[in-house]
């Protein structure tokens, strides 16, 4: 009995472990402004999102200047700069 408790227990971590490593997605949709081979820029409301994308993003349809798109991206850093230690208590 103890083992089958221990062996569920292993598999729920594995799961949330493996779950809580993809990053979060997010979408903005409007009408597009200005595509080109590295980006996209749509329009949602007043502001304007400038949105990177490389050969391995998956575009369906005809995107063009002009058409409605949802673009589904994720956030990505690419520096990070520490400012100092955290101070200890």
């Amino acid at each position: 009995m103890r083992l089958a408790a221990a062996l569920a227990g292993i598999a729920l971590l594995a799961a949330s472990a493996a779950f809580a490593g993809a990053p979060k997605t997010y979408q903005v949709t409007g009408p597009v402004l200005e595509v080109k081979d590295d980006m996209v820029v749509v329009q949602k409301g007043k502001e304007k999102w400038e949105i990177a994308k490389d050969k391995d993003a998956k575009v369906t349809g005809d995107l063009k200047v002009g058409s409605k798109a949802t673009v589904t991206y994720t956030m990505k850093a690419a520096t990070i700069e520490v400012k100092g230690d955290a101070k200890k208590k």
